[in-house]
């Protein structure tokens, strides 16, 4: 059951649960049956960790969100560009996809996509070449860096359509998330930092636009504090509007007994992908409730106890919910009888440890990430063809793969791994292989 959650409040208290362990995956090959194995640093998820949010800074700080603004205007109506302690980087975005670039593939290294920020006078001259003067309210503060004096902002360009060609004669483009998501080499701290960058602004920028009017009276909401929250116009309201957060709950749900857990599939999914049961918190509801409820509603299942794995923003979901945060659990299952909600679910089965371990080590997750990274430069060079991205993994021998999880991006492919491979002590394996593979699947 998809429902709204008033229980944002809940982020407060997962917040010290953002940082995984440093997690060692497993390449093998299945022909020759040999095992290596590498370190990948995956202390964090991906979206999680992002440089640009440091600890809130007193409001004297030139570097909080109330100075730079007050920084940023000054330079916009002062066209005799005075010095200043601050520079600014804008990063537009275009119906939810960031702006972005592209470089370093050649015939032995796979390309690395870069978030696409545009000096302040740049986003002005390109606001001005369509027409619209370029003011403080219509950017939004993301924060900056320990160390420099630069101030990062995000301004959505949706309705500017001459931008496009003027940003791709300089070999940027606008990208959807998701395949940034999948681009991105989770063993890069920049890529991973730049990622969590573009899903923080992504849901900032779709925020302000479904958070256009006051939902107490009606009146039309005016940014403030540089972008971090809105407040109604009307004087006999002036209600004022945060960002909130809608947790989901998303599970493992496991069988002791018969060491199998329960995966599922939505119609919407690509064929032989399955994840785990995830659905939103009702109000006055606990998390370990809901994971009881949804569990029990979708597939009949009733759990007794729930374990705490860890969280994950989301920032690809709907527009009208842009700012999600996933938690992950273990649910441990009392009964085992399923009776699926088809209008929920396409299907929900019982997967056994060897078989999903199987499906963790045919899955090509390297090579879609690879392939993803390539279809962005392409996009960035203006040369992008008519590329067909499999829907479906293969093995190494051609042959489709019986069933495979999401990539090591989602909470759940971690939630997965980190059950298959319990008995690796403190490190979470996950099998990889060098491969063939495709992006839409993840």
């Amino acid at each position: 059951m998809v429902k709204l959650s008033l229980l944002s409040s809940s982020t407060h208290l997962l917040s010290f649960c953002r940082k995984l362990t440093v997690q060692t995956l497993t390449r093998r090959s299945l022909c020759s049956g040999s095992t290596t194995t590498m370190s990948i640093n995956l202390q964090s998820h991906a979206f999680a960790g992002n440089p640009l949010i440091p600890k809130t800074p007193k409001s004297s700080d030139p570097f909080s969100p109330t100075q730079a603004y007050e920084t940023l205007k000054t330079q916009l109506l002062d066209n005799t560009h005075l010095p200043s302690s601050l520079s600014f980087k804008v990063l537009p975005f275009r119906k939810g996809r960031p702006l972005a670039s592209s470089t370093g593939g050649t015939s032995d290294s796979t390309p690395n996509w870069h978030l696409g920020w545009i000096s302040l006078s740049e986003c002005k001259g390109l606001l001005a070449n369509s027409g619209v003067e370029l003011s403080g309210e219509s950017l939004v503060y993301l924060g900056s860096r320990s160390g420099d004096d630069v101030v990062y902002w995000a301004i959505d360009v949706s309705g500017e359509s001459s931008v496009v060609p003027e940003l791709g004669s300089k070999q940027l483009c606008f990208v959807e998330l998701r395949t940034l998501m999948v681009a991105t080499d989770w063993a890069d701290a920049r890529a991973m930092g730049e990622l969590a960058i573009a899903g923080h602004a992504r849901a900032l920028l779709e925020w302000h636009n479904i958070s256009l009017f006051c939902g107490h009276c009606g009146g039309k909401t005016v940014s403030k504090e540089a972008g971090r929250r809105k407040q109604c116009s009307n004087e006999l309201c002036r209600k004022r509007v945060y960002p909130r957060v809608d947790p989901v709950v998303i599970m493992l749900v496991i069988d002791r007994e018969n060491d199998r857990v329960l995966l599922s599939r939505q119609s919407r999914f690509v064929p032989r992908m399955w994840s785990c049961l995830a659905g939103f918190i009702e109000p006055g509801e606990s998390l370990e409730e809901a994971v009881r409820r949804e569990t029990w509603e979708e597939t009949g299942i009733e759990v007794g106890e729930v374990v705490y794995h860890s969280s994950q923003p989301w920032p690809v979901g709907p527009n009208s919910m842009p700012c999600q945060l996933m938690v992950g659990f273990y649910a441990y299952a009392k009964s085992l009888e399923l009776n699926v909600d088809k209008e929920e679910l396409e299907d929900a089965e019982w997967h056994s440890r060897e078989d999903v371990k199987k499906a963790l080590a045919y899955a090509e997750y390297r090579k879609a990430q690879q392939t993803a990274a390539s279809k962005v430069e392409q996009m960035c060079k203006g040369v992008e063809k008519g590329q067909n991205f499999s829907a479906d993994f293969n093995v190494e021998s051609g042959e489709l793969a019986p069933m495979f999880i999401p990539g090591p991006f989602a909470i759940a492919h971690h939630l997965i791994s980190s059950w298959v491979y319990q008995d690796a002590g403190d490190s979470v394996a996950a099998r990889l292989k060098q491969p063939s593979g495709s992006t839409s699947n993840l």
